[in-house]
């Protein structure tokens, strides 16, 4: 069988190759088999029962589907899961490796179970349901698969990276005709596994669960996380490379997002030259990702490019306007769908420093906060220069042009952004000094950049007048501190003044539904790793409950100082790519 193609005839064969100790859980979906190897994949929409689901409490009446994928994507014709370079494919078949030891749930995402997955959220009680999200099992009818893709990583072409430890276990169509990839992260070797043991360890997979978690309730594009499961079987990490190896608990953590692919999907292939793949490729990427495209006209891959360079302006700016920096912002790690993947070494910026950068193991700070809009406009020179073979020399001029366009509009979405939590109303030309102003005083003074902005949602305007900052607000105490405060306060006072039929509370009540008071400071994450890592999962559970309302003031939160002056002991934190 030569070539990525004939995949329909591939899939029977192709599953003879699972893993050894990897089985499929019985009973679960509708597809046909013979002797246990599924040989009818249809989707649940081509059944067309997608509107009459419910919530089902059992996974026997629940099912995946890989058809979507792999009967438009060719697939790697090697059987064997062995770390090699791979040609011609957009995916790998790769089981997951089940763990050795006990598995334990430690929390699962209602909203994701619900919302998403048609699951009631009792169905984490079951076993099936157990073995399905630390890929112990497979669901009858889905093919798992790994994803070959590259990246430039740090500035620097990287070669073939693909998913080393993650495992796409099907795509599910909700009942509202939603398509959503499940993806298993921390669950053995691929093909693309490198040097690496394809397992992800309990500490970053706490973080990653809560942070994808926290980002969706701040109305940030991202991943979500159903579930967290943890095992005792020993993974072995040099957390902060520096020689001490230690050894930690394995863990996964269920992903699912609309796509998986990321500006490295294209440029492994371009690299490769295997340009008719890339062709095929940004057909599906268009035809299922990017309905205002006209798939028929002959600059439909300009116009991808055009809505991938504004919507990462968007998701770049959203990061900027609650303080959150990404820590490891190669080109593989940036999505095609501009949603935040890929959690590791992130950190939600405490005293505003735009050199914030939480990856100790980023020396040069390429990936510091304050450079993030322009690592996008890297990565998305990245991304055009893998689009040329594929345009014309029209089309390659209007995508750099288009390129260009990136700043005006990260900037201008910047400054939307940032207007919204000042509660300025209308564009005022004097708004960016006032903004630029008051990051200059929060940086000078190492004012709290989230409690800041809460906290000036809640001062009144009488307070700022005569300069009387309540105790309580400790982050503007501190930003009151600078000799240039007074001044500040008069312009944002006279531009208020400006704000046509507003009102103090109403101006309030609208900065408090934009001024986060909870976010994932890393000692917060800490803290609750610290007491996985002993059984005690109250923590996180804690944690996932507050963030789930995060401009909402909460009685526990408060109790657990969330709101207060980070801890002595978070200043000395830090985070590694190690995860």
């Amino acid at each position: 069988m030569s070539g990525c193609h004939g995949v329909a005839q591939f899939l029977t064969w192709v599953v003879l190759i699972c893993q050894a100790g990897c089985c499929l859980l019985d009973s679960i979906g509708a597809a046909g088999s013979f002797r246990g190897i599924p040989v009818s994949n249809k989707s649940n929409l081509d059944q067309g029962y997608c509107e009459r689901k419910r919530k089902t409490n059992s996974l026997s009446m629940w099912s995946l589907s890989s058809e979507s994928l792999i009967d438009m994507l060719p697939v790697d014709t090697i059987p064997e899961n062995s770390i090699r370079k791979v040609r011609d494919c957009i995916f790998s078949v790769a089981y997951p490796t089940p763990f050795i030891s006990r598995v334990l749930l430690v929390a699962v995402s209602k909203d994701v179970l619900e919302g998403i997955l048609d699951l009631d959220v009792s169905v984490k009680q079951t076993d099936d349901f157990l073995q399905l999200v630390s890929g112990g099992k497979v669901v009858l009818g889905s093919i798992p698969l790994a994803h070959r893709y590259g990246g430039h990583q740090f500035g620097s072409w990287a070669g073939q990276l693909g998913d080393g430890r993650a495992h796409l276990i099907g795509v599910y169509t909700n009942r509202y005709g939603e398509r959503w990839e499940l993806q298993l992260k921390g669950s053995g070797k691929t093909p693309y596994s490198r040097n690496g043991d394809g397992r992800a360890v309990l500490r970053s997979s706490v973080r990653e669960f809560l942070c994808s978690e926290a980002m969706h309730y701040l109305g940030i594009p991202t991943s979500r996380a159903a579930s967290l499961v943890v095992s005792n079987d020993d993974v072995w990490r040099d957390q902060f490379y520096n020689g001490s190896v230690k050894k930690e608990r394995g863990a996964v953590v269920l992903r699912v997002a609309k796509s998986w692919f990321r500006i490295g999907s294209l440029e492994i292939l371009a690299h490769s030259g295997e340009l008719d793949l890339q062709r095929t490729l940004l057909d599906f990427v268009i035809q299922e990702h990017f309905p205002s495209v006209n798939m028929n006209d002959s600059n439909r891959y300009l116009d991808f490019f055009s809505k991938v360079v504004l919507e990462t302006a968007n998701l770049i700016a959203l990061w900027m306007s609650v303080g959150f920096a990404h820590g490891v912002c190669n080109t593989d790690n940036f999505s095609l769908l501009s949603i935040t993947i890929d959690y590791g070494p992130f950190g939600f910026m405490e005293s505003y420093d735009p050199n914030f950068v939480p990856n100790t193991s980023d020396d040069e700070r390429r990936y510091k906060i304050g450079n993030q809009a322009n690592v996008g406009m890297f990565n998305l020179n990245k991304l055009l220069q893998a689009l040329k073979p594929v345009l014309d020399h029209r089309q390659k001029h209007l995508a750099f042009q288009i390129l260009e366009g990136y700043s005006e509009h990260y900037y201008s979405r910047f400054t939307e952004l940032f207007r919204a939590k000042l509660g300025l109303l209308g564009e005022s030309e004097d708004d960016n000094y006032l903004i630029a102003f008051l990051l200059k005083l929060m940086e000078d003074t190492k004012a709290d950049f989230t409690m800041a902005f809460q906290q000036l949602s809640e001062i009144t305007q009488d307070q700022l007048k005569e300069l009387h900052v309540p105790q309580e607000f400790w982050a503007l105490q501190d930003l009151a501190k600078h000799k240039f405060f007074s001044d500040w306060v008069t312009i944002y006072l006279l531009r208020l003044g400006r704000n046509m039929g507003d009102s103090d509370s109403t101006r309030r009540k609208r900065m408090t539904a934009v001024n986060p008071r909870y976010v994932l400071r890393n000692w917060m994450a800490e803290s609750a790793v610290q007491k996985a890592k002993m059984n005690d999962f109250s923590e996180v559970h804690l944690l996932q409950e507050v963030l789930q309302h995060p401009f909402q003031r909460q009685a526990a939160a408060e109790k657990a100082g969330y709101s207060l002056r980070p801890p002595s002991w978070a200043k000395d934190l830090k985070v590694s790519c190690s995860s």
